[in-house]
């Protein structure tokens, strides 16, 4: 199997953000999580959960192939 890696999770919360008028509080809120996770999502110094995987997929509908990069 090959797979093409296209976008970190990084920059997908970011254009999530973007996209979304979002603030770091207001997604944490949506996910229902804490501020400084996606503070520590933003700086790499953290890789979302399972729960939030489900929640932004849920939420926004990324894919979790996609937060991760990874196109097959």
């Amino acid at each position: 199997m090959a797979y093409n890696f296209i976008m970190p999770y990084i920059d997908v919360i970011k254009q999530i953000m973007q996209e979304n008028n979002l603030s770091q509080q207001k997604l944490a809120d949506i996910l229902g999580i804490n501020q400084t996770t996606v503070s520590q999502w933003l700086l790499g110094r953290k890789k979302p959960g399972y729960d939030s995987i489900l929640m932004l997929y849920e939420k926004f509908a990324i894919e979790p192939n996609l937060l991760f990069g990874i196109e097959r």
